[in-house]
């Protein structure tokens, strides 16, 4: 049922009295009527009530700040982990950093933002470029950076990550814009990494971001999907050059410390040859100058000696002896060599029972000490 049904006047919400329709009640009443009742609450007297219930009301709205104050102070307490730093803002500005540990705060007066300090981060950065010899290429490369200062991290600029990413997209594309395309995919990768570093320092630095770049990385770089088969074949004919060169240079300095050696040991031998033959001279010469004096005073006598001592040297390296007979024109020759060869074909069992092949042994014996004895005796009576 309506409030508004005829004999039902004094269910009007706003109150209307004398059954017209006066409209709603003055806003200053509601707020006077919603004053009374936080005012009974917090101490205020209510009408009929005595001054003892006022008390009770004032010991209630103690107990209510004070557990405001104990909840306000204990949401003041936070932490700093290890590996970052607070920065201190106080009524939103800048007041301080803080280390890590445990510290309280002003609660609604201060803010602590904690900021990781020592975390390296990576930040990606790809797209096409434009090359210096106007060829159209894609790169991939990625920075890693760590933050260094916490308050110029948060406050020299409006985000320093979307600064980093601006700033490395240009340094990239400054690098690949005054580079040729070859270079970018084979063989310049490392300085054109080196270049963008170096270009991305010089931009971060008048942004004064308080962070440092601790490493870029050159991902990749290929072609357009279009021509890449033909990019690909010369990329390996480059690199198969590359180790053929490789190649060449390692055998050569394999093959050049090994001849230097054998040149260095030819001279050596060089060197010691001369020396032998130079001290075997010096003392030819100086056993000459001994034995002239000898020769002087006896000369047959030393004649002889040199004569029987050369061919002792010469009979002494050969295995064959020619054997000339005192008075007569023939000369008996005397095969050591095959005798000796015969001697060990045969067993020491038919050596020592068989005649014959004592017999010409002996008969050997018996030659070579009588043609020695007659050369002696030509010898001494001064024959040639």
């Amino acid at each position: 049922m309506a409030w508004n049904e005829p004999g039902k006047n004094d269910n009007d919400p706003w109150k209307n009295k004398g059954g017209r329709d006066q409209g709603p009640p003055d806003l200053d009443e509601l707020l006077k009527d919603l004053g009374n009742k936080f005012g009974g609450i917090f101490g205020g007297n209510k009408p009929g009530k005595s001054g003892g219930s006022g008390s009770v009301s004032g010991f209630g709205a103690g107990i209510v700040i004070a557990i405001a104050v104990v909840v306000w102070a204990v949401s003041g307490f936070y932490t700093i982990k290890e590996a970052e730093r607070g920065v201190v803002l106080q009524f939103g500005e800048f007041n301080g950093l803080v280390d890590p540990g445990i510290h309280w705060q002003p609660t609604f007066v201060q803010k602590v933002i904690p900021v990781d300090v020592q975390t390296t981060r990576n930040l990606p950065a790809s797209g096409y470029m434009m090359t210096e010899d106007l060829n159209l290429i894609r790169v991939e490369m990625a920075v890693q950076y760590r933050i260094i200062d916490a308050r110029n991290y948060l406050f020299s600029v409006t985000n320093a990550d979307n600064s980093l990413e601006h700033a490395f997209d240009s340094a990239i594309r400054y690098v690949v814009g005054h580079s040729e395309m070859d270079d970018v995919l084979t063989t310049g990768k490392e300085q054109v990494r080196q270049s963008v570093w170096a270009e991305l320092d010089k931009v971060i630095e008048a942004y004064n971001l308080g962070i440092i770049v601790s490493d870029v990385n050159f991902k990749n770089a290929r072609p357009p999907e279009q021509v890449k088969d033909a990019f690909d074949d010369v990329n390996a004919a480059k690199e198969d050059e590359e180790r053929f060169v490789l190649e060449a240079e390692a055998y050569a300095l394999s093959v050049e410390p090994e001849a230097r050696g054998r040149s260095k040991r030819m001279e050596q031998d060089a060197i010691a040859y001369k020396q032998q033959v130079v001290l075997a001279s010096e003392g030819e010469v100086a056993k000459f100058e001994k034995l002239l004096p000898e020769y002087k005073a006896a000369p047959e006598v030393t004649r002889q000696r040199l004569y029987i001592s050369t061919m002792e040297k010469v009979y002494s390296n050969t295995s064959k002896v020619m054997v000339d007979v005192d008075g007569g024109n023939s000369m008996m020759y005397l095969p050591l060599d095959k005798i000796m060869q015969q001697q060990q074909q045969t067993s020491p069992y038919k050596r020592e029972n068989n005649p014959m092949t004592q017999a010409p042994a002996q008969q050997g014996k018996n030659s070579t000490v009588n043609s020695l004895s007659g050369r002696a005796d030509r010898f001494s009576r001064g024959d040639n």
